[in-house]
């Protein structure tokens, strides 16, 4: 491979990471006022929607970019162009299929849904998603073509744009729908009222994302239509035969299914659990607006500030994952294991503070973020003082994950996955079932299945490639400086919170936090100053020094 090549590839892939850092923040920030306009119950409806739209999207085409695109550079690389193209149109096709299935399964069957997780009102939020399966289906194809001719520009462009439009009218939409739900019931109903009201903020939240899609896939079609001059020089110069339909066919499949499999695994987590705690809670006499409202808190205002620095670790470690694919490849093992060295630190240093941040300011940061709510804040800020030790598992098991997949044990994350869930599965219907800890059960099997997959992970990352995990460094000392620094933010924001407010008050402590952390950090040697000044945010302290 020439050196630029390498440096194409590596432009690509960075683009491509960071337009998914820019939609993970553009959703992070976009969903704190959908959650406020929402309510609990308004929320956990939102959250088993889209549990379910998102294994339908995991089964029917959550795959097709990866598909469309390591098919298609297989082909192009060659200079078979009518055999990519040819390619191109049985991937519409399949995705046509299997998004109209998926699309028709969600719009016919949202009642059935209902009742199976015992939520009324979650029929309108699904009838909505049902279509933007099938759009969603047809825009990941329009993404692997780009892909597969090595331009991820396109694919994170239209990313950046379906994120904005769908953060934009989900809050315009969920707003206008509650407003006009609540104007047409009646007040002597406040039980019914609620229950409609949440239905349709779900439903408004749930239109963003459909507009989203949408627009990015229209997006695809202008610049298609654009590219027909460049697609004509591509065919007019290949005079190759023609592969056949079948093979190209069983190829997409023998593609696509594995991907489904992995992915599928992942995905039914999260629905397994809002159907077991859903059903259980109810079945031990729970109101079904308090369970859906406790289910809202867990799956919107817990999991959306876990979500967050999970990402931002994971989209850091993102480009050095392939140096350490083209390594391993090159059978250059102790280079794949300073490569890994260095990739599990920088998501250490951030993952281990992140937790013990949430943890010590739990409370301000529900307070300030989500005001509406109301009598469910001290189980909120419970849920996040306990739980946000997630973040680091989360993030190990992602990372452990890649790394197995680039050194060709592409199945072993899958059955690690699979024995982790089924223990998950048993151990929240145990907790659900069997003691009243209630939504904290969720939180215990939140914080363990990550927990279990990086463990199995690990064990396999130190067999396959003899990698000896650096302790002292890349954990004991970073979790010393994040257990002073939660310690002390938390001591700074208790003693101004009375002074100068709540937001100002935490404000001034997580500003503190990182100065404290980074100080550690340099007092402990975990880090060189040079790896520091390279770090964001905390390196901003000590570019000048």
């Amino acid at each position: 491979m020439s050196a630029q090549l390498k440096k194409s590839l590596v432009v690509q892939g960075s683009i491509l990471a960071i337009a998914g850092l820019i939609t993970k923040v553009i959703g992070f920030i976009y969903r704190i006022p959908m959650a406020n306009i929402m309510g609990n119950t308004g929320n956990g409806l939102y959250s088993v929607a889209f549990g379910i739209y998102n294994i339908a999207l995991t089964l029917s085409s959550y795959s097709m970019p990866l598909a469309v695109s390591k098919l298609m550079s297989a082909r192009l690389a060659k200079g078979q162009y009518k055999n990519a193209y040819r390619l191109f149109r049985c991937a519409l096709i399949f995705a046509i299929i299997t998004g109209t299935i998926a699309c028709a399964a969600l719009f016919f069957g949202a009642e059935a849904f209902a009742k199976m997780y015992q939520k009324q009102g979650l029929e309108s939020p699904l009838r909505v998603l049902a279509p933007t399966v099938f759009v969603v289906a047809l825009l990941g194809t329009c993404r692997g073509f780009f892909q597969g001719h090595r331009n991820m520009v396109p694919t994170a462009v239209s990313q950046v744009i379906e994120q904005i439009v769908n953060a934009i009218v989900s809050v315009v939409a969920a707003s206008a729908f509650v407003r006009i739900a609540a104007e047409q019931m009646s007040v002597s109903d406040p039980g019914l009222a609620e229950t409609a009201e949440a239905s349709a903020a779900a439903t408004g939240g749930t239109l963003g994302t459909f507009a989203g899609a949408f627009t990015a896939l229209l997006m695809f079609v202008i610049i298609s239509l654009r590219r027909q001059k460049a697609r004509k020089i591509e065919l007019s110069g290949d005079d190759l035969a023609d592969e056949d339909y079948a093979l190209i066919t069983r190829a997409i499949l023998l593609t696509v299914f594995p991907v489904i499999l992995s992915q599928t695994i992942y995905q039914i987590g999260y629905t397994l659990d809002d159907l077991i705690f859903g059903n259980l809670m109810v079945a031990k006499g729970y109101e079904e607006v308090a369970v859906t409202s406790m289910q809202g808190v867990f799956n919107t205002q817990y999991n959306q500030m876990v979500n967050l620095p999970v990402a931002i670790a994971t989209a850091m470690a993102s480009a050095t994952l392939p140096s350490i694919v083209a390594s391993f490849a090159r059978g250059e093992i102790d280079r794949v294991k300073e490569k890994i060295s260095s990739v599990l630190k920088v998501n250490m240093l951030i993952a281990i503070p992140a937790a013990a941040g949430l943890a010590a300011l739990a409370e301000p940061v529900m307070g300030v973020l989500f005001p509406r709510l109301g009598d469910y804040m001290p189980m909120a800020v419970m849920l996040l003082r306990t739980g946000s030790i997630a973040v680091v598992f989360y993030a190990l098991s992602t990372l452990t994950t890649s790394i197995l997949q680039g050194s060709d044990r592409m199945r072993q994350p899958v059955i690690h996955s699979a024995v982790s869930l089924a223990i998950h599965v048993v151990l929240v219907a145990a907790l659900t079932k069997y003691t009243d800890l209630g939504v904290y059960g969720l939180t215990i099997g939140n914080v363990t299945f990550p927990l279990l997959v990086c463990t199995l992970n690990c064990r396999s990352v130190i067999k396959r490639v003899g990698y000896r995990f650096e302790w002292k460094n890349t954990f004991i000392k970073p979790a010393v400086a994040a257990i002073v620094m939660g310690g002390a933010a938390f001591g700074i924001y208790s003693a101004l919170e009375e002074v100068i407010g709540m937001p100002a008050a935490m404000l001034v402590a997580m500003i503190a936090a990182i100065s404290i952390y980074a100080g550690m950090l340099l007092v402990l040697k975990a880090v060189t100053r040079s790896e520091l000044k390279a770090m964001p945010l905390i390196g901003r302290f000590f570019r000048k020094k």
